[in-house]
């Protein structure tokens, strides 16, 4: 059974640290799933804790999740109004030259028989504003690279990093190419910080998953 680590928990709220390889949902081919996970996480509570956000299935990291309706329509009018903060760590397959930046880059989905479903850069897709500061080089020519979005588009970082560095995050298999150092695409959801008013703002901070060790990243 899969452990799922709790990092904040409160009346109204949890964060947890997702695991790599765990889907949200329950994949269409079935298999194990957050969704699976949901009525152990109610830890007392008559209600199960709902996602309010979403992670790919190959990220870790910090998940929010809400204990109420209330509570969840109100993070989400957070998420809407820009005030959660997040922060993600990626290894980009390559070198990178300038020490931080910002990505801005609108984003479109478009979807082909032959490849399925995936996220371009096009002038009339989405706002899509991404962060990022370089943390430090690795062995193999990577680059362990801090992204902080203001927007939160689906693959934003996968699609931003790939663009800005002509390198995609190790192991993308959708914008770059899979990597036997690596069994997944490498981006982990390092902290989130939503402020709240009238109570203490909720902090998640998820520690380096071993395989980000591996590679040297810490």
């Amino acid at each position: 059974m899969t452990h799922i680590p709790i990092l904040f928990e409160d009346g109204e709220s949890l964060v947890i640290n997702k695991p790599a390889g765990l889907p949200i949902e329950t994949p269409r081919k079935g298999g194990p799933a957050l969704s699976d996970h949901l009525e152990e996480l109610k830890l007392g509570f008559q209600r199960a804790p709902v996602p309010v956000h979403r992670l790919d299935t190959d990220t870790s990291g910090c998940l929010l999740l809400a204990r109420n309706p209330k509570a969840l329509k109100r993070f989400n009018a957070a998420f809407e109004a820009k005030t959660v903060s997040k922060t993600y760590l990626g290894i980009v397959a390559g070198p990178v030259e300038e020490d931080e930046g910002t990505i801005d880059l609108a984003l479109s989905k478009i979807s082909s028989e032959a490849k399925g479903w995936r996220m371009i850069v096009a002038k009339k897709g989405k706002p899509s504003v991404t962060h990022w500061t370089k943390r430090k080089e690795l062995q193999g020519g990577l680059t362990l690279v801090e992204f902080r979005p203001e927007t939160g588009r689906t693959h934003q970082i996968r699609v931003h990093a790939e663009h800005a560095f002509g390198n995609s995050l190790l192991g993308d298999p959708v914008y770059g190419n899979k990597d036997s150092r690596v069994r997944r695409t490498m981006l982990h959801a390092s902290a989130i910080v939503m402020p709240r008013e009238g109570k203490p703002d909720i902090i998640g901070e998820a520690p380096l998953p071993a395989d980000f060790e591996a590679l040297g990243a810490g």
